[in-house]
């Protein structure tokens, strides 16, 4: 008999004690730095004494913080783009390739994933320094593509996996070239594994600080490593309100993939 949730008995409310603390393990932190955001004094004082929308008129009226933001906008494009381009080739090889040590390439390109970020960031950090790459805008997107990658070809892969290929097979005995047929038939039923490649791919840029602390340079920062560098000089609620501002947008880019994979599965 399978197993039914109305018939737990008191094993249901301990199930559901446990969910409700696991959320608001997970939330309270976020609803903290967001009131805090809001705070009247100038520091980090919860509960706050009063309310003010200050500290983000602060933040949007420093030039640093916009070019900081404005950073880490172009090397998250950059990086999506890059990521989605190169994980739909690298998925196509992997998932329609017949060779040798296959399964090895593939646990290759997922190891950024498994390797702690700091020994990669070190390791990016003595490479690039070596070759001049180290706080430019090319070091910063091949850095974070390096992370990025993996998201990119686990979700194109998952997708074409998932798709049948007799179907593109039938575009092609029906006159389409195999190139034309990839491109009207296997890419609009992937589409939704594309997408969410480019999402998370910037996301992952967006996010990024370890990597971005090594690659960052006097003249060149992105948003996390300038919230990470003012926490340590000043306790300013500015910091809050720059926090809560990458919070809103990453969950409005995640509520974004939820309601678009929806809308392409259907």
């Amino acid at each position: 008999m399978l197993l039914n949730f109305d018939r737990l008995g008191w094993w249901k409310l301990v199930l559901i004690g446990i969910t409700l603390m696991t959320t608001a393990f997970l939330l309270l932190p976020i609803l903290f730095i967001a009131a805090l955001s809001f705070g009247s004094s100038q520091w980090l004082i919860f509960p706050p004494p009063g309310w003010t929308l200050k500290w983000y008129q602060e933040l949007l009226a420093d030039p640093r913080w916009l070019e900081s933001a404005w950073t880490s906008f172009q090397i998250a494009i950059l990086v999506t783009v890059f990521s989605v381009l190169l994980g739909l080739v690298t998925s196509f090889g992997l998932t329609r390739g017949r060779f040798m040590f296959r399964e090895a390439l593939k646990a290759l390109f997922l190891t950024p994933m498994i390797l702690p970020v700091v020994v990669l960031a070190v390791a990016l950090y003595a490479f690039f320094l070596q070759i001049g790459l180290n706080g430019t805008l090319t070091g910063f997107v091949i850095s974070h593509l390096v992370l990025a990658l993996p998201f990119s070809i686990l979700s194109i892969t998952s997708a074409l996996e998932g798709f049948d290929k007799s179907i593109e097979d039938a575009a092609v005995l029906c006159g389409a070239s195999p190139l034309e047929a990839k491109i009207r038939v296997t890419l609009p039923a992937i589409s939704h594994g594309i997408f969410s490649a480019a999402i998370f791919s910037f996301l992952t840029s967006w996010d990024e600080v370890v990597v971005a602390i090594f690659m960052s340079s006097p003249t060149r920062q992105t948003l996390p490593v300038k919230i990470w560098a003012t926490l340590r000089q000043d306790l300013t609620p500015v910091v809050a309100a720059a926090s809560t501002l990458l919070i809103l947008l990453t969950v409005l880019l995640m509520v974004l993939v939820a309601i678009v994979r929806k809308g392409l599965k259907s």
